[in-house]
């Protein structure tokens, strides 16, 4: 298969604790659970925008096909999405950024390591992408040790630069469809 075999069916992705879906309008009590907190933007870049302030807005207009990839992270046990991942700035089918946010409630749990590790699988095995990134405030030393567990090389440091609308010194992570993923 391919990334653009994704555009209008997005995947969905069992891993022992979790499935990684779609996001559906009946998921909007558990993202208000968790979106608007303010400690889940420390180091994502940006403050919460109207959509995680209230995720209702999310399925007001229906959904642009993409190759890029918005999937809700279940919690199985409870049935519950307690974070969501990104794969998203496609080049040329080859290469794309990956992002991954999960409920403070539920961190500490391995369920970010769980998620990331799934979708790297899954990108690698199933779409044509050869290489997956990340960038990292350096300060976010959870989400750092998350990516190693996945696989990922810290590549590199981008000393004040801009992480989505935020100054600050980051990493840059990547991982290659060649590389072992843990």
């Amino acid at each position: 298969m391919a990334l653009a075999d994704y555009i209008a069916s997005k995947p969905v992705i069992d891993t022992p604790h979790l499935r990684l879906r779609p996001l559906r309008a009946s998921d909007v009590p558990a993202l208000r659970e968790w979106t608007s907190d303010k400690s889940v933007y420390t180091y994502w870049g940006k403050g919460p925008g109207k959509a995680d302030m209230n995720p209702a807005l999310l399925f007001e207009k229906p959904e642009k096909p993409t190759k890029s990839f918005h999937l809700g992270i279940e919690e199985t046990a409870s049935g519950k999405v307690i974070g969501d991942l990104w794969v998203y700035l496609i080049e040329n089918d080859r290469m794309a950024s990956v992002a991954i946010r999960i409920a403070p409630s539920r961190h500490g749990k391995g369920y970010g390591t769980e998620a990331l590790s799934a979708m790297t699988r899954f990108c690698f095995a199933h779409t044509e992408l050869q290489r997956l990134w990340a960038e990292v405030d350096v300060r976010n030393l959870p989400s750092q040790r998350i990516l190693e567990k996945c696989g990922y090389t810290k590549e590199g440091l981008i000393r004040q630069g801009k992480m989505v609308s935020t100054w600050c010194d980051y990493y840059i992570y990547g991982i290659l469809a060649s590389d072992p993923v843990s």
